[in-house]
C-alpha cells in the first residue's frame, strides 16, 4: 500500500516516477466551506494525496480527475459546486476548483548488468522521470535501496527474460560478461521489440560482435541497430560516471528524436485569455465544466 503523503510531496513523487496526476487547487469559495482557498490535493489512477474538504464534494472531483486521467485529459479545468443537496453536504456555500491535468512520462529503459557504470546510471536516472528495469543475476550486486523510479528484476536467465522485459523499452546492455552480451544482442535483435540498443565496449568489441551477428544470419541494416560503443560521442571520460553521463546524453537525444520531449514554447491559459475567461464565462457547475 502507498504511503499518503501531503499535496507537494505527492507533486514529486509523481514527477519522479513519471505517472500521471491531476493538481486540484481550490480557486475561490463562498459561504460555509470545509476549506479555504488555496487548499491542494493530488489525484492519481488509485492514489489521492491531502484533502480539500473530504465529503461527497472531494469524492465527485476525485472521480472527475479519474475521467480525466482516463481520457488522457491532460490540460486545465475549472468547475464550480454548490455545497447543496446534490453533494449532501450542507454548508450552504459554494467551492470553484481548478484540474490541472500532467502526463507523466511513458519513457521505458531496461538495464542488463549491475556493475559500476550501472550503478553509476542509477543515480542519474533515479533523477529523471523514466521507468526504469534493471535487471541482473547477481543479488549482491544491487544496492539496498533504489530510486523511486528503479525496479530490480533479479534473474538466473536475463537472455531468457529480455524480450518480454525490452518491448517499447531503450534497453542497455551494461553486463561482466561478453558472452551474455553477445547473446543479449541476438535475442534483442530477433525479438524486434525493443525501442533502441545500447551495447558497452570498445569498438574492437563492437566489431567483433557485428562479424558473429552477421555470421548468424543478420543483416547489416539490423545489426545497425545496435549502438556500440554506447553513449553520447561529444561526451568524454571513461571513469563509471563519466561513461553514465554520456549514455544519459544519448538516451535522451533518442527520447527527443521519438517525440516525448517536443512542446510548444507557450503552455495552457495565456494571462489573457485567463482573464477573459474568469469576466465573461460564467464559471462552471459540477455539471457543466469549462476547458481551455
Amino acid at each position: 500500500m502507498q504511503k499518503r503523503m501531503n499535496w507537494y510531496q505527492a507533486v514529486a513523487d509523481c514527477e519522479q516516477r513519471g505517472e500521471p496526476y491531476v493538481l486540484v487547487t481550490v480557486l475561490g469559495v463562498t459561504g460555509s466551506v470545509p476549506r479555504e482557498p488555496a487548499s491542494k490535493m493530488v489525484v492519481t489512477g488509485d492514489q489521492s494525496h491531502d484533502t480539500i474538504g473530504g465529503g461527497h464534494l472531494e469524492y465527485r472531483i476525485i472521480a472527475r480527475a479519474r475521467e480525466r486521467l482516463a481520457a488522457k485529459e491532460y490540460g486545465y479545468e475549472m468547475a464550480n459546486f454548490p455545497l447543496g443537496a446534490s453533494l449532501g453536504q450542507c454548508c450552504g456555500g459554494s467551492v470553484a476548483v481548478m484540474l490541472e491535468g500532467q502526463p507523466g512520462s511513458d519513457a521505458r529503459l531496461v538495464v542488463f548488468g549491475a556493475g559500476h557504470v550501472a550503478q553509476a546510471l542509477m543515480s542519474i536516472m533515479g533523477q529523471l522521470p523514466w521507468q526504469v528495469t534493471w535487471v541482473d543475476s547477481r543479488e549482491e550486486c544491487f544496492p539496498e535501496a533504489l530510486p523511486i523510479n528503479v525496479r530490480r528484476h533479479l534473474t538466473d536467465d536475463p537472455v531468457g527474460d529480455a524480450a518480454n522485459l525490452a518491448t517499447d523499452a531503450h534497453c542497455l546492455i551494461l553486463t561482466h560478461n561478453h558472452q551474455l552480451d553477445f547473446d543479449l544482442c541476438r535475442t534483442l535483435l530477433t525479438a524486434d521489440t525493443a525501442a533502441s540498443i545500447g551495447l558497452i565496449g570498445s569498438q574492437t568489441k563492437a566489431n567483433r560482435f557485428v562479424q558473429r551477428l552477421a555470421h548468424r544470419g543478420f543483416s547489416d541494416e539490423t545489426i545497425g541497430r545496435i549502438r556500440c560503443p554506447v553513449g553520447h560521442p561529444d561526451v568524454p571520460g571513461k571513469r563509471p560516471m563519466e561513461v553514465a553521463v554520456s549514455i544519459v546524453a544519448e538516451l535522451l537525444a533518442l527520447a527527443a528524436d521519438d517525440g516525448n520531449s517536443t512542446q510548444a514554447a507557450r503552455r495552457g491559459l495565456s494571462w489573457s485569455g485567463l482573464k477573459t475567461l474568469m469576466q465573461e464565462t460564467p464559471v462552471a457547475t459540477e455539471t457543466d465544466t469549462t476547458e481551455k
